[in-house]
């Protein structure tokens, strides 16, 4: 029986999906969680042990010491795992991605570095470290830019600023966002880049032996021009030209190769405009929240389950299926305590739409972007083309409704 260590975001979306998968595989799995240990029984969650996954040359001592026998592959669920697996891979002598290429890619700064040097399209960029570093550049800068935290993802610790006074705003905004998300923060500093216009796009890819198989392209219909960028709808097959499609994933796959990145599931954001494709991000992980379930009938099984036979070396069965598949991460309005939606009935009944999954839980607080990380629920779709795909999601949302009440400000229940 193949054993796997799974690290585990305590409020991951997907925690169930790749257990279920490791289930069906007859995977043995141990889990490791970056959460209190004194919230444990309120999460409903029983992992072996936990690990502070934004120390991971502490937690990876701590993993080895628990670990026992010794395992055949080690996966991170999202971004804050991804170096601890890294670590935890290189001392045990497993394969996938070196430390250096995920510190790369998670690092927003080395990242654009990576992009300047060899020659891809890329903003124009600065990195502050202190937030007066950032507001002495107000008066040199060329309007719009946008302003980053460096190692955040989901859009969290993004703004775009228009003028000097947005500008100051954003940069306190993000300085606070990143003080109480990151560790390093005051070491980290911020990135303030030439805002670059175009549609988003994203790819969800495999990389085998340095390889990218494509899994799909997203198409991002909604303009996410700032100031904020939370993303919405995801729909597959991509409605792009060929020849752009192939030009996306041969800069993703150059990345990927000059990052060092050689194995493993693979999310790519960009953008495309007159002057051709503009990486945002490439991440060593799959796509966030419950959106990978979009791919269950394109691949002929879950995107977890063909992640974790790559990982175990087992053989990747895959049907393509030509069917047109969307969904949408729905929005949170405001921040505020969620307390329950209406209309699923009508919206479950609107043709072309084959589940609604409403995740936040009644109690919860909830916060948009760039202040919040996580969807209200997911709404999916399947139809014969891209537009019908499309126009099923926008119209189950429009049958839904959110109760999200004022809320106090919040604080964080438990310190690593």
């Amino acid at each position: 029986m193949p054993r796997v260590l799974l690290l585990l975001p305590a409020a991951g979306y997907r925690n169930e999906d790749f257990l279920a998968a490791a289930q069906k595989l007859g995977a043995e799995v141990i889990t490791a969680a970056d959460y209190c240990h004194r919230l444990a029984p309120l999460m409903g969650m029983s992992p072996i042990f936990s690990l502070p996954f934004d120390q991971p040359e502490i937690a990876v001592e701590q993993a080895l010491a628990a670990l026992g026998r010794r395992v055949d592959a080690v996966l991170a669920v999202d971004d804050h795992g991804l170096e601890l697996a890294a670590l935890l891979r290189q001392k045990l002598g497993l394969p996938g991605n070196p430390l250096h290429a995920v510190r790369t890619t998670r690092d927003k700064l080395a990242f654009r570095r990576l992009l300047t040097t060899h020659g891809f399209n890329c903003p124009h960029f600065q990195a502050p470290i202190s937030e007066a570093d950032a507001l002495a550049l107000a008066p040199s800068l060329d309007y719009p830019v946008v302003v980053k935290a460096r190692r955040l993802s989901a859009s969290r610790g993004v703004i775009r600023a228009k003028d000097a006074a947005s500008f100051a705003q954003a940069v306190g905004q993000v300085h606070r966002i990143q003080a109480v998300a990151d560790r390093d923060a005051t070491q980290l500093g911020l990135i303030v880049e030439a805002f670059i216009p175009g549609r988003e796009y994203a790819l969800e890819g495999l990389l085998e032996n340095g390889a990218l198989r494509v899994l799909a392209l997203f198409d991002k219909p909604d303009p996410l021009d700032g100031p904020y960028f939370e993303e919405t709808i995801y729909i597959t097959p991509s409605r792009l030209p060929t020849d752009t499609q192939a030009a996306i994933a041969a800069e993703v796959q150059r990345a990927c190769a000059l990052a060092g990145l050689t194995g493993g599931p693979l999310h790519a954001e960009m953008r495309v405009n007159d002057q051709g494709v503009w990486l945002l991000e490439v991440a060593a992980r799959s796509i966030g929240g419950l959106c990978g379930r979009v791919l269950d009938q394109r691949l002929g099984l879950s995107l977890e389950e063909l992640i974790l036979r790559h990982a175990l070396n087992m053989p990747l069965p895959m049907s393509a299926n030509s069917d047109a598949s969307g969904v949408m991460m729905i929005p949170i309005p405001e921040r505020g305590v969620f307390d329950g939606a209406t209309g699923l009935m009508a919206a479950r009944a609107v043709v072309g739409v084959s589940d609604i999954r409403i995740t936040a839980q009644p109690g919860q607080m909830v916060a948009p972007p760039p202040e919040g990380e996580g969807y209200l629920g997911f709404i999916f779709s399947r139809a014969a083309g891209p537009e019908a795909a499309e126009a099923a999601l926008r119209a189950a949302h429009a049958k839904l409704a959110f109760d999200i009440k004022a809320a106090l400000p919040v604080t964080r229940a438990c310190a690593q």
